[in-house]
């Protein structure tokens, strides 16, 4: 609990978060929320009421007590916050841009009017006040890790085990490092040099990056405990798109949404105009139909076979989506694509809901005889994605229902010795699994898990 509460007067209006203007954002790939200003983010940090019982914290993946920080921004220590933010939250730069905000979901505050603007206060804190912080290790050449993955998890993780003096080793298939992160969202949300700003604050520690090395292909995990890791970590990205398995998928112009993005992130993706089609409801058809119209189409479409209350992306990618342009037809569901060579049109049946599902949703039930068709010239199918576990035949992970891979229990521990898997489906989840690793990592190994908040870091002299 903080040492000092700022106010306990509930203010329920926010401080309005800067923008560029909707028709000038749907026009340029630069970054689309601006920063608020020092007095802005003290206005804003000064809602926060302080509760002795903190929801916002509970519901963070990665359990980030989030009161003291705001209350050092209420009083214009932007230093202290950003000390305080990086003490256990090695990718906070990007996360004050792209985090799902549980934190939000969950303040207080929301209960009467808007909830405090936690993830754009974390913005705040560093752009003000981080003046150069870095990770130091606690100690030097204890045992040597390997991790597979240079995403949000395995980076978590390899963060975690720097701190404590192990040697690790990050292999990397691609050639970025972030994973799906720094791959796959779009610059208007997540700046390249944001990343970057994260990593560096990483390079004191005994941390080694092997890039264009694919696990599972080019060398094998047993291997590893061969070359003297003494154990492995599988942070194993989700980059293998779902299908919709329905006739005419394979037409040219039917693009997998993930395959989309990661194509405009390196200047190689489709041609659009016309109108372009996306199917799904989740953070990654948001940012294709959004992308679409920087990109030229003239009109962009999101087809999903739920309402907007069952939508998992999030409100605020929604609101934004639709005041840059993009359309919602909602209750339908693609059966078919058709087309002479490419794409031309996808027919439609209309939905209605039935009762609850495994996830808790009401369940699309199939309107009988009702169908539609509607023109197009691409489709972008962003249904969800998951990871590929063929490199791991005998490693004993599986794939969670949200798509990331899994070992046992919160360790990750799978059923070959010393090697342990995690990963999440949002950035912060990622970390949250990829540090749990990390400490089952020093347990096995023999030594004491500390939680993260108890490392601090330093600065550059």
């Amino acid at each position: 609990m903080p040492a000092k509460t700022v106010q306990r007067r509930l203010i329920p209006t926010r401080v309005p978060i800067p923008s560029l203007d909707p028709k000038e954002r749907a026009a340029t790939f630069r970054e689309a929320l601006l920063p608020y200003s020092r007095e802005q983010a003290m206005e804003e940090a000064r809602r926060c009421i302080q509760c002795a019982r903190a929801w916002c914290v509970e519901a963070c993946p990665i359990a980030q007590d989030c009161r003291e920080y705001l209350r050092q921004i209420a009083e214009g220590d932007f230093e202290g916050a950003a000390e305080t933010i990086l003490q256990d939250n090695p990718l906070a730069s990007c996360l004050g841009r792209v985090c799902y905000s549980y934190c939000e979901e969950a303040c207080v505050v929301k209960k009467k009017g808007d909830p405090v603007a936690i993830r754009h206060l974390k913005w705040a804190a560093l752009a003000y006040g981080d003046d150069g912080h870095t990770y130091s290790p606690s100690s030097r050449s204890r045992e040597a890790v390997a991790i597979v993955g240079a995403g949000p998890a395995g980076l978590a993780a390899a963060w975690y085990l720097g701190q404590r003096g192990f040697r690790v080793t990050v292999f990397e298939a691609s050639d970025r490092l972030g994973g799906l992160m720094t791959q796959s969202i779009p610059p208007y949300r997540l700046p390249k040099d944001v990343f970057l700003q994260d990593l560096v604050r990483m390079e004191p520690l005994d941390i080694e990056f092997r890039q264009g090395v694919v696990v599972g292909r080019d060398v094998e995990v047993e291997d590893l405990f061969e070359d003297g890791f003494r154990a492995v970590f599988l942070g194993l990205g989700t980059h293998r798109p779902r299908r919709l398995g329905i006739p005419g998928e394979g037409l040219p112009g039917v693009y997998p949404g993930l395959h989309f993005l990661k194509g405009v992130l390196r200047g190689e993706g489709p041609e659009i105009t016309g109108t372009v089609v996306t199917i799904g409801g989740g953070d990654v058809a948001m940012d294709c139909a959004r992308s679409v119209l920087r990109l030229g189409a003239k009109r962009s479409i999101v087809l999903y076979r739920r309402t907007v209350e069952e939508m998992p992306a999030s409100e605020e990618e929604r609101e934004d989506a639709t005041s840059e342009g993009v359309e919602f037809r909602l209750l339908v569901s693609p059966v078919a694509f058709r087309g002479e060579g490419h794409v031309e049109e996808v027919w439609l049946q209309e939905m209605e809901l039935g009762p609850p599902d495994g996830s808790s949703r009401r369940r699309p039930v199939p309107i009988e005889g009702k169908m539609a068709t509607l023109p197009l010239a691409s489709v972008l199918v962003a249904i969800g994605q998951e990871a590929e576990l063929e490199g791991f035949p005998g490693v004993g992970i599986r794939v969670g229902r949200d798509g990331t891979p899994m070992g046992d229990g919160d360790s990750g521990a799978t059923a070959m010795e010393g090697v342990f898997a995690g990963g999440g489906a949002s950035v912060v989840h990622a970390m949250a699994a990829g540090t749990r690793a990390a400490e089952a990592i020093v347990r096995y190994l023999g030594g004491d898990s500390p939680r993260v908040s108890e490392a601090s870091p330093g600065r550059h002299s």
